[in-house]
């Protein structure tokens, strides 16, 4: 999974910019502010890091259903997850 981090505890901050983080695209690595808020493509996590960060109590766990989203809320950031497509391997 692709991982978006956004850097703000403001959760009416961070829903105002969704949408449109959801139509950037970002590079490797990339770095950018949208209305003031730091984001940034943060690469990959492995598929089991979600059921890590849910077994945490300081982690907030969303599902954005209809985009096939995870996002997770901890400290000052939110963790946008996005789906991948699998490369299969002959």
């Amino acid at each position: 999974m692709k991982c978006i981090s956004v850097y703000t505890k403001d959760f009416g901050a961070f829903s105002d910019v969704l949408e449109e983080i959801m139509t950037t695209s970002f590079q490797e690595d990339e770095e950018k502010e949208i209305e003031g808020i730091t984001v940034s493509e943060s690469g990959f996590v492995p598929e089991n890091y979600i059921e890590r960060m849910k077994a945490k109590p300081e982690v907030v766990v969303m599902k954005w259903k209809d985009k096939n989203v995870t996002i997770l809320q901890h400290g000052d950031v939110f963790e946008i997850l996005l789906p991948t497509e699998e490369s299969v391997v002959n």
